[in-house]
């Protein structure tokens, strides 16, 4: 129980130092007006940007993940290493089989939302998120018919 707290704590500073890091690095859009038309589609929700001061924080992560792409990808490993330690720890094989099934299907999807990206960053998180859901597809895989060690109580 000590090695799974302690990964649970460790995978927590870092999630929480790589979104400083990656809000903090997001914030140089305000100085950006000519991206602010392409990489603020939280801010467009309510209309059009007059100034940087009306930019969402959310869009703050949009702009570091497709220009300074290091961090908002140590945030998202950190983020799916957690959900998939909590879930490892807290869900029987079939029900996390299921669930590593989706978490495929998400990264497959966001793989897709990116996939036509002219950036860095765009191209960083397609192909991890695209090589991270094929690494989740063979673990259900292995798992739901090579077996498990870990007893199926459903």
């Amino acid at each position: 129980m000590f090695k799974f707290f302690f990964q649970l704590g460790v995978a927590m500073m870092i999630l929480l130092f790589s979104t400083f890091v990656s809000w903090y690095e997001g914030s140089a859009i305000i100085d950006h007006p000519w991206e602010w038309e392409y990489s603020t589609p939280f801010t467009q929700l309510n209309g059009e940007i007059q100034n940087g001061n009306q930019i969402s924080q959310l869009d703050y992560f949009v702009y570091a993940a497709k220009f300074h792409p290091t961090f908002p990808l140590v945030m998202l490993i950190s983020f799916l290493y957690l959900l998939i330690l909590v879930s490892f720890q807290v869900l029987n094989t079939k029900h996390f089989i299921y669930f590593l099934s989706f978490v495929a299907a998400s990264l497959f999807f966001l793989s897709y939302l990116v996939s036509n990206s002219s950036t860095i960053g765009g191209n960083v998180f397609f192909y991890f998120s695209m090589l991270t859901g094929i690494v989740c597809i063979a673990t259900t895989i292995c798992m739901k018919f090579l077996g498990s060690k870990r007893e199926t109580t459903a």
